[in-house]
């Protein structure tokens, strides 16, 4: 019987580490486990993670978080997917989305069927079968229907919020329900000399806080897993050359677009985020191919409103932390390791970072087999999302009129990894696509990204061959037509804010320059 909790730290606040606390209080009663989270108010917090996944609704479910107030906490607005612009040649558009391209008939997916239409002169725009797709194209939104029969059940949505405001949010959950906060700046961080486990961290007011467990979600600095305790990083960079990012907000319009954009320019892409109280936007470039004065440039001259603020610049590698769990330690969020915001995946890995921890939590005595089996987790977790967003840079075909940097003619030309070589493979076979049974990017993101960009299979799933082209045909009109019948009778995104959880201050205050 364990007599006393086992003490949980966790270094550093912000979006990792405020979910990390908000779920262990909830996850944990307090005769298991005590949490204590220590940040610094004079630590900035990288702050750019505004758009997430649908994940994210299933982790505020679990704390049981009222949507309406979290939403206008946070100036939050909905998102059915990710708009890309530019990515194969220039005028190029596509949408992924957080749902399926069309209800699968008799149990083979409908892309299936597109395909064998196609092969035989039957074109059509795949995209008009998918329901967040169009709800996007319109700007509607209304919640997803429980009935799993209609076209209305085959999306998720997740949230575009300010990531700053959401951290706060949380931590005002979290300290509601009892979990104990000091401010402080550690000065020192004291390992055990029998075996280099991290014993207690020595703040600069003199407090020394000792602890079993401790959660680095201290950033890019990785002061605990990568300064303390040397956890060499791999570098990805060779595959995702985006070093940098500049971020700026610009006062908002009011078509509170369902989805986040994000367009292909010169060096990198941009991305814009609709908030209640402003809209977010961001370049991410590569400094091997622009200069800094340059990536302003053109990031302030595509602005839909006036900017706000100046341009803030975050610099940045891609890679992780070659073992996320070392000893007691566990590095959450960007202390683990960073992948650009292509497909809003930060917020993400540490949420599921987070979540692997509370389903292999360690005695006092740490067990190695769950140190390996989250690392292992956490690894492929990784891999995943890497080579998901290098197949966009790599599936690319800007000629050199397009590409002015020289960029883009290096992510096509580059070599990629062996596993998403063998992905690319795959799906030009027979448009296969491998299903994972935990994680993220299903068939349909996959879908969407290679077609999208041009990548089509040589032939098709002759499980299809079994309805006649013209009964397949009348099934896929009717499927477009039930599709564009539901998407009209929604409500504009705009409208279904207004009445749900829109904040009115957020004119007022996006009016003064209050933001």
């Amino acid at each position: 019987m364990q007599k006393d909790p086992i003490r949980i730290v966790i270094l550093g606040g912000g979006t990792a580490g405020w979910m990390t606390a908000a779920g262990f209080i909830k996850g944990f009663k307090p005769e298991f486990a005590s949490v204590r989270l220590i940040e610094s108010d004079e630590i900035g917090t990288v702050g750019v993670g505004e758009a997430t996944l649908p994940q994210l609704k299933s982790f505020n479910d679990f704390l049981g978080l009222n949507e309406p107030e979290f939403m206008r906490d946070t100036n939050a607005t909905f998102k059915l997917g990710i708009d890309f612009r530019n990515w194969g040649r220039e005028g190029d558009r596509y949408i992924h989305p957080f749902g399926i391209h069309g209800q699968a008939i008799n149990g083979v997916p409908l892309f299936q069927y597109w395909l064998k239409a196609r092969a035989n002169g039957h074109d059509s725009d795949l995209e008009s079968y998918s329901f967040p797709i169009m709800a996007c194209r319109n700007l509607k939104f209304d919640f997803p229907s429980e009935d799993d029969r209609s076209v209305r059940s085959t999306f998720a949505y997740a949230y575009q919020f300010d990531a700053v405001l959401y951290a706060r949010y949380l931590r005002r959950w979290a300290e509601g329900r009892g979990l104990q906060r000091t401010e402080g700046k550690v000065v020192e961080v004291n390992l055990r000399p029998e075996d280099g486990f991290i014993r207690s961290l020595t703040l600069a007011s003199g407090e020394v806080v000792e602890g079993d467990l401790f959660i680095d979600c201290s950033g890019f600095r990785s002061l605990l897993l990568g300064q303390t305790l040397k956890v060499p990083w791999e570098d990805w960079t060779p595959w995702l050359p985006c070093d940098r990012a500049l971020a700026v907000p610009c006062d908002r319009t009011d078509d509170f677009t369902p989805y986040t954009r994000v367009t292909a320019r010169e060096a990198g892409w941009i991305w814009r985020i609709p908030l209640q109280h402003r809209t977010g936007n961001g370049y991410v470039f590569s400094s091997r191919f622009t200069t800094e004065g340059r990536a302003a440039e053109v990031l302030l001259g595509g602005l839909d409103g006036k900017a706000q603020a100046d341009p803030r610049l975050i610099k940045f590698a891609a890679g992780r932390r070659k073992q996320s769990w070392y000893k007691n330690c566990i590095a959450i969020g960007l202390a683990s390791g960073f992948l650009e915001p292509l497909e809003s995946t930060s917020i993400y890995l540490a949420q599921m970072a987070s979540d692997f921890v509370m389903r292999l939590f360690p005695d006092r005595d740490i067990d190695p087999k769950l140190v390996t089996e989250f690392n292992r987790t956490i690894d492929i977790e990784y891999d995943r999302v890497r080579d998901f967003l290098i197949l966009h840079y790599h599936a690319n075909q800007k000629p050199a009129e397009e590409d002015p940097t020289g960029l883009w003619r290096y992510v096509r030309e580059m070599t990629v990894p062996d596993t998403l070589i063998e992905k690319m493979e795959t799906f030009k076979h027979r448009g296969h696509i491998h299903r994972y049974r935990d994680g993220l990017f299903a068939p349909p993101s996959w879908v969407a990204v290679y077609t999208g960009q041009n990548i089509l299979p040589r032939n098709y799933d002759r499980q299809v061959d079994n309805m006649s082209t013209e009964a397949m045909l009348e099934k896929m009109r009717e499927m477009q037509e039930r599709v564009a019948v539901n998407v009209d009778a929604l409500p504009t995104h705009a409208d279904f804010l207004r009445d749900y959880c829109f904040d009115p201050s957020a004119k007022v205050m996006q009016e003064t320059g209050n933001v």
